[in-house]
C-alpha cells in the first residue's frame, strides 16, 4: 500500500465541483446518462469503469472539451449549463492527458513554462523584444518551473528535448505543464499507463504530495485497481455510460454491481473478462491465483454468486477455487486482498 487515505480524511473541505445529471451522446450514441456526483475539496477522487465505460467523456465535460446536452456543472459555486476550455483554466482547472500532448522537439523546462501561459500578464510583443517588465515577470515564472522540476526530481532533464525522454519520464513533465497552472483542480487521464511498477509507485507519491502538500482536489482515471484503492479517498464508477458505484474504496469493493461489471458475464460475454482493461493490464501468474483464492472460499462463492466465472477447485483445501483469465488482479483489488 502505498499510502492510508484515512489519514487526510480530517482535511476533505465542502463541495468544489458537482456534476448533475449529466448526458452526452454523440449522433445517437449515448456516451453519459444522468450521471451526478460531486467532488470535495482536497481529496482525491477516482473515476474508474471498464473500456468503453464513459470516463474520458466525463473528464471532457468537466473542462469544457465536451457540451453536455442535459445536466449542469456547479464549480466553485458557480452553475454553469456547458463549460469551455479557456474559462475552465481561468477557473483554476488543468488536465493532463493519456495520450501525451506536448511539444517533443522543446526541452522540458520550455514545456512546463508552457503552463505558465495564462498567469503571464505582458504581452507578446513586450515578451518577444524582452522589454524590462516582461524580462522580469519571466525570471519569475522560470523560478516557479524549476521548483515544479525540483518537485518532480526531473532535475537532470530540465534541458534535454522531452522527444528524447522516455515515456516513463515524460508522465511527470505532463504533470509538471498542469502543475504550472497551479490548479485548484487537477484532472488526470491515466496517469499510470505505460508505466513499470517503480515508476507508477513514483507517479502515486507525487500525486499525494499535490494533494497534501499543494492543497490541490484531484478528479483521476485509472486502471490499476491497486493504485486506485490505495490512493483514492472516494471512487465513482462508470459502465456503459451510467453510474453504478459512489462511495469509498472500501464501499466500492463490497458493491456487487461493481464486481458484476469487471469480473461478471452481462451483455452476452460468455468468457469471464470484459473489455481489454483486464486481458490488457491485470495479467496474473496461474500459481498465485490459486495461493490467494484456495485460501478464500467466501470469495469464490460470491463471485460465483455474481456471474457465470470460469472458476475450478483449488489446490489447497475444501471451498477454495482457482480464476481463469487475466482477472486476478481486479478481483484481488475488490476483495480488499
Amino acid at each position: 500500500m502505498i499510502m492510508s487515505t484515512t489519514t487526510r480524511d480530517q482535511q476533505i473541505g465542502d463541495v468544489l465541483l458537482n456534476m448533475q445529471n449529466i448526458s452526452l451522446s454523440f449522433g445517437g450514441v449515448k456516451a453519459l446518462t444522468d450521471i451526478s456526483f460531486d467532488v470535495r475539496e482536497h481529496e482525491v477522487r477516482a473515476i474508474i469503469g471498464p473500456n468503453g465505460a464513459g470516463k474520458s467523456s466525463m473528464l471532457n465535460v468537466i473542462n469544457g472539451v465536451y457540451t453536455p446536452q442535459q445536466g449542469s456543472i456547479t464549480l466553485r459555486g458557480e452553475r454553469f449549463s456547458r463549460m469551455n476550455p479557456r474559462r475552465a483554466a481561468e477557473m483554476g482547472i488543468a488536465r493532463t492527458f493519456q495520450n501525451l500532448a506536448l511539444f517533443k522537439g522543446m526541452s522540458v523546462l520550455d514545456n512546463i513554462m508552457a503552463g505558465r501561459n495564462l498567469r503571464m500578464k505582458c504581452g507578446l510583443l513586450s515578451q518577444a523584444l524582452r522589454l524590462g517588465p516582461a524580462e522580469r515577470e519571466e525570471i519569475e515564472h522560470r523560478k516557479f518551473v524549476e521548483n515544479i522540476i525540483d518537485f518532480l526530481e526531473i532535475q537532470a532533464y530540465r534541458k534535454v528535448p522531452v522527444g528524447r525522454l522516455p515515456y516513463g519520464l515524460q508522465k511527470p513533465v505532463d504533470l509538471g505543464r498542469a502543475l504550472a497552472m497551479e490548479p485548484r483542480l487537477l484532472l488526470l487521464d491515466e496517469p499510470m499507463a505505460g508505466m513499470n511498477i517503480g515508476e507508477k509507485q513514483d507517479m502515486s507519491r507525487f500525486i499525494l504530495d499535490v494533494n497534501d502538500e499543494f492543497g490541490t482536489t484531484i478528479v483521476l482515471i485509472e486502471h490499476d485497481m491497486g493504485v486506485v484503492m490505495d490512493i483514492s479517498d472516494r471512487v465513482v464508477v462508470l459502465d456503459y455510460g451510467k453510474k453504478i458505484g459512489d462511495g469509498t474504496p472500501e464501499q466500492v469493493r463490497g458493491n456487487p454491481d461493481v464486481i458484476r461489471a469487471y469480473l461478471g458475464v452481462d451483455h452476452g460475454s460468455t468468457d469471464g473478462i470484459r473489455h481489454g482493461i483486464l486481458s490488457r493490464n491485470l495479467s496474473g501468474r496461474t500459481d498465485e491465483r490459486h495461493d490467494v483464492f484456495a485460501h478464500r472460499p467466501g470469495l469464490c462463492a460470491h463471485l460465483q454468486s455474481i456471474g457465470r466465472l470460469q472458476l475450478r477447485p483449488g489446490r489447497h483445501g475444501p471451498g477454495g477455487c482457482a480464476i481463469d483469465g487475466a482477472i486476478f488482479r481486479v478481483a484481488a483489488a475488490l476483495a480488499g486482498l
